[in-house]
């Protein structure tokens, strides 16, 4: 691979995986546009260890308290907040995993087109921005239980379809259940870490199951990087204005790309 494709997609990863805009439909969508050759499962799973590098290297802090409180709960350390909000996060990576074993080939062999990525793109922004425009604003990610966890664990299910966005659909459904936008935000990014863990994971053993494994190490070591740094800055950016912009924005941009898909493609 160029290196150029490669700093370009690994940009689009940092960016697209946290803004609720869809990481997998633009991953499909950008070498289609630019004429490129499909990227390869090795460099999908690099720019996936990217982003899981940022968001771990944002959430550090809270990540120790979580992990930390998490092992007190086994030994008599009761359940704290960090123990509550580590057991929900882990809870709501269930449903991911367990569709994504059942029917993660088939979603990929019948979904990833630039059709089924517009519908999803339109569908899923106009559900995220009824959701942020009229879900109560009242609650923080502590406040967040086993219901919840779960109702957001399976929205991020639905994440599997290229054009729905993990991050937008988990952060639709915590709106819906009450949560402030950034806690929203922030529940959704702490669940990111063993969901981008598990979607790197997967597209691993693809990778050692198929034919060609051949690695350009220097190029895998760039995509990382560039999807680390990029995730992170994306990170830090929506956190300080999403109070103050909201999920409309995103929506627009998603009904955009959706219009444009589906006049050349429809």
């Amino acid at each position: 691979m160029d290196p150029l494709h490669a700093i370009v997609l690994a940009i689009v990863q940092g960016l697209s995986e946290f803004l609720p805009i869809s990481s997998s439909g633009h991953l499909v969508l950008v070498p289609h546009f630019l004429g490129w050759q499909d990227q390869g499962l090795a460099f999908d799973v690099a720019v996936h260890v990217g982003t899981l590098f940022a968001v771990v290297a944002y959430f550090r802090r809270e990540l120790l308290a979580m992990s930390r409180a998490w092992i007190g709960s086994f030994a008599g350390g009761g359940l704290t907040p960090d123990a509550r909000l580590a057991w929900c996060v882990l809870i709501g990576t269930i449903p991911v995993g367990a569709v994504g074993l059942a029917f993660g080939g088939l979603i990929e062999e019948k979904l990833r087109n630039p059709v089924a990525v517009a519908t999803l793109l339109a569908f899923f922004g106009a559900l995220m921005w009824i959701a942020d425009r009229f879900g109560r604003a009242a609650r923080d990610e502590y406040s967040v239980g086993w219901r919840d966890a779960i109702l957001i664990g399976c929205a991020q299910a639905l994440a599997l379809m290229p054009g729905t966005s993990r991050s937008g659909v988990t952060m639709t459904m915590a709106r819906t259940l009450g949560l402030k936008r950034e806690a929203a935000a922030r529940f959704s990014f702490l669940l990111a870490v063993p969901g981008i863990g598990m979607a790197g994971g997967y597209e691993l053993l693809k990778l050692l199951a198929s034919e060609d494994r051949a690695v350009d190490w220097g190029v895998m070591g760039l995509g990382v990087g560039v999807a680390a740094v990029t995730g992170y800055l994306c990170i830090a950016w929506l956190l300080r204005v999403i109070n103050r912009i909201g999920l409309a924005p995103f929506a627009l941009y998603r009904f955009a790309v959706a219009a444009v898909l589906f006049w050349l493609f429809a």
